[in-house]
């Protein structure tokens, strides 16, 4: 499985920098620190990129589709803190609230910006080409996610974020 290789391939270039404990003092050859919450956030979303069987690279600089990678980050790193530290700790709340925040965002604020873009779009595209707004370029539309998408990369976060754990 595509999925389970790309985990190993990150496992094993953490590994070959030496490990570290969260709280503990990085060694001195260690490039990559064994950071399990920053990799688990950073393999989270760089799965949610990976669709088709092929990476897009203009997906990773832009927002919107299935699933919410900014979700899937975001979740994967409160959970992978979560398990690291407990969920009593002061870092744990302090990324739970950050996930919350996002996803609220994704799917709140940015979904509608989104929809007002293709209306603004609709109603531009209607103007005769000799008014001045004909040739503006047209508003990015896909802005945010609906809540099943952000649903989608908050589960395959956590996902990300046990396997992680259970792997190391």
């Amino acid at each position: 499985r595509d999925w389970e290789r790309l985990m190993d391939e990150v496992m094993t270039v953490a590994d070959a920098g030496g490990s570290r404990a969260l709280n503990g003092s990085p060694s001195s050859q260690n490039l990559l620190p064994h950071n399990l919450p920053l990799l688990s956030a950073f393999l989270a979303f760089a799965l949610a990129q990976y669709k088709e069987k092929r990476w897009d690279s203009k997906k990773m600089i832009s927002s919107g589709g299935m699933p919410s990678s900014h979700s899937a980050t975001v979740t994967a790193l409160a959970l992978a803190i979560g398990l690291a530290e407990g969920a009593g700790s002061p870092a744990f709340a302090i990324a739970l609230v950050l996930a919350c925040v996002v996803m609220y965002d994704a799917s709140g604020v940015r979904l509608h910006a989104g929809r007002q873009a293709e209306l603004l779009n609709q109603i531009v595209c209607e103007f005769p080409s000799e008014h001045p707004l004909s040739t503006v370029k047209p508003l990015r539309e896909l802005l945010g996610h609906t809540p099943i998408q952000v649903a989608a990369g908050a589960v395959l976060g956590c996902v990300v974020a046990y396997l992680m754990r259970s792997t190391s």
